[in-house]
């Protein structure tokens, strides 16, 4: 039987959030183009949020129609097949002005699935 519960896709979203926000924070655009590492750990970041909310159920990503959904499975489709072509300013924009706005909706949602599996 498969496993339909989204508690996994939205812990691999919550924690890939959080470690992205841990290694962001107080980071300037410069210092981001200039540290790889840093792009490195945003851009894995990134493709396993990508991946895991394309794995959710539609009906939870239609309960927040306003999350940046498209966006953020779009530019983890271009890290996967057009990693060279993406530049630093366009995932430092992403952690900026989308993260933020999935991390809310995923962690209400997880805290509901949760509380569905102890009744």
């Amino acid at each position: 039987m498969i496993n339909s519960s989204p508690i996994a896709r939205l812990v691999d979203i919550v924690e890939a959030v959080a470690l992205i926000g841990s290694e962001m924070a107080a980071v300037t655009l410069d210092a981001f183009e200039t540290d790889r590492r840093k792009r490195w750990v945003v851009a894995r970041g990134i493709e396993i949020i990508s991946e895991a909310s394309r794995r959710l159920p539609a009906d939870l990503r239609a309960r927040h129609a306003g999350s940046p959904w498209p966006k953020v499975a779009g530019i983890g489709n271009r890290l996967r097949q057009e990693y060279q072509d993406v530049v630093p300013d366009v995932l430092w924009h992403v952690v900026r002005d989308n993260l933020p706005a999935l991390d809310a909706p995923c962690r209400e949602e997880l805290a509901v699935a949760r509380d569905q599996t102890e009744e």
